[in-house]
């Protein structure tokens, strides 16, 4: 660096979803999602119905696909917990380029977080199994009575990561419910195509939603984090 050259960064901190932006969890997902639609002798949908279920809390889409209510919306996600805690939750693949984004934001010095839908104890042991709890500073999940909103787990991860202000923090995701959950904590937000929600599986627009890139690779994000004048 020239002597009296001041450079910043633009970001503090950068917060990552799970299912859809850290990892493909869609086989273990799936596989769940299936043992308990048999189980309950619910209509089977095809799989690219199915993969919307990936992300949100499991009680939105049972909910949504089968107009399913109480105990019995209960019954048909216990038995999906069962599945995929039990069975399936580490069926999942890290995506192509993710650790070495995460390396670079480690050498920079910027904090990592993530910021999940995923129940806590889920995220963590799945997280852990990959090796990603050696990058992230704060990891947090959802409840599983489903009171905290994605705004309120970002929230979580930043006064945790403590940030000076949610300006400087960036969220990356790959749905609609990660930009919104961005645009109501006031976090700049990183779309990425890969996923679940945004293109042609989850088929929503990610024009919808301010964000400051649409990335179809995890090092596209590395653009973010070139140093400033």
């Amino acid at each position: 660096m020239c002597e009296g050259r001041s450079v910043k960064m633009r970001y503090e901190a950068v917060l990552f979803d799970v299912d859809g932006t850290l990892l493909d969890t869609s086989e273990g997902i799936l596989l769940s999602v299936k043992d308990a639609i048999r189980k309950f002798g619910l209509e089977m949908l095809p799989d690219e119905r199915l993969l919307k279920f990936i992300g949100p809390p499991i009680e939105w889409s049972y909910e949504g696909a089968y107009d399913i209510h109480g105990e019995e919306l209960r019954e048909v996600c216990a038995c999906f917990r069962d599945r995929y805690s039990n069975h399936n939750l580490l069926l999942a693949r890290p995506y192509d380029g993710i650790f070495d984004l995460l390396s670079l934001l480690k050498e920079k010095g910027i904090k990592i977080g993530v910021a999940t839908y995923k129940k806590q104890d889920y995220a963590e042991k799945l997280l852990k199994h990959y090796g990603f709890d050696k990058y992230a500073d704060v990891i947090y999940g959802s409840d599983y009575e489903n009171k905290l909103t994605k705004a309120d787990i970002i929230d979580l991860c930043i006064r945790d990561l403590g940030a000076s202000d949610n300006s400087k923090v960036l969220m990356v995701g790959d749905s609609r419910h990660d930009a919104e959950g961005a645009a109501r904590i006031g976090t700049d937000f990183a779309g990425v195509s890969f996923g679940f929600g945004f293109g042609e599986f989850g088929g929503e627009d990610i024009n919808d939603y301010a964000h400051v890139i649409y990335a179809d690779t995890p090092l596209e994000l590395a653009v973010l984090f070139e140093e400033e004048e």
